[in-house]
């Protein structure tokens, strides 16, 4: 079955987002925004520890240096500049993560540093300058630079699918500041859809090809939980 990632621990301070006690026995993959676009020391520490208590993997969501816009703002940055914004968060992470005896997973960069990725060379190097030093897989979308040059660079790539996102013609990601609600069985059912065929339906009504090795939802779609539970239930069936 493919397995089900999360982006969560998106809180700050006193501020919290998505429910992420409701979701982590619902998944089995969380990539942990590392403060750049959303949280922060304690919160870290605090979904490391929830995510150990369920078993559940823990990646670094690392973004660019975007807390004002929640890291979906893209800026002009160097490779070299962009490695070190990455090492330093991922860096953060691991901490954590020794403090309570885990292993990083993957990595998974966030928003718009994302998308950054897998449309420029250089974003795409420095994630794999960055992947050189931490020797875990890396997440992506297939038919993009990250599928092309993840994998030249050495590194595992590990295509997914999304769940609460829709796609455009061209294959990316429509990505809004605020994702609102989705249909719970429509998710799931495309879910399905791109585990066994390996494809799904663009907003223009476009059928292509998506990868499905892992399905991600967000923790800060307005019903998250209901669609993970979804999801959960539709995969565990096949």
């Amino acid at each position: 079955m493919a397995t089900i990632n999360c982006d969560m621990g998106e809180g700050f301070g006193l501020y919290h987002l998505g429910d992420d006690a409701a979701l982590m026995p619902l998944i089995s993959v969380a990539n942990v925004a590392c403060g750049f676009h959303a949280s922060d020391f304690n919160h870290m520490r605090r979904t490391v520890q929830l995510a150990k208590q369920h078993g559940v993997n823990v990646g670094a969501h690392p973004s660019l240096p975007d807390l004002q816009g929640f890291g979906r703002r893209e800026m002009k940055i160097s490779r070299q500049e962009l490695a070190n914004c990455l090492i330093y968060q991922i860096g953060a992470l691991t901490g954590f993560l020794k403090a309570e005896g885990v292993e990083l997973h993957h990595i998974k960069p966030h928003g718009s540093l994302y998308g950054m990725a897998a449309r420029q060379e250089e974003m795409a190097h420095a994630i794999c300058d960055v992947a050189d030093i931490f020797q875990v897989p890396l997440f992506g979308m297939v038919g993009t630079l990250h599928e092309k040059i993840y994998p030249a660079r050495g590194h595992r790539f590990v295509p997914e699918y999304y769940a609460d996102l829709e796609y455009n013609d061209d294959g990316g990601l429509i990505i809004t500041r605020e994702h609102p609600p989705v249909d719970a069985a429509r998710a799931a059912a495309r879910c399905v859809r791109a585990v066994q065929e390996g494809m799904t339906e663009t907003v223009g009504g476009k059928h292509i090809r998506v990868g499905s090795d892992t399905i991600c939802i967000h923790s800060d779609t307005p019903n998250a939980v209901e669609v993970t539970a979804a999801v959960r239930s539709a995969l565990s069936a096949l």
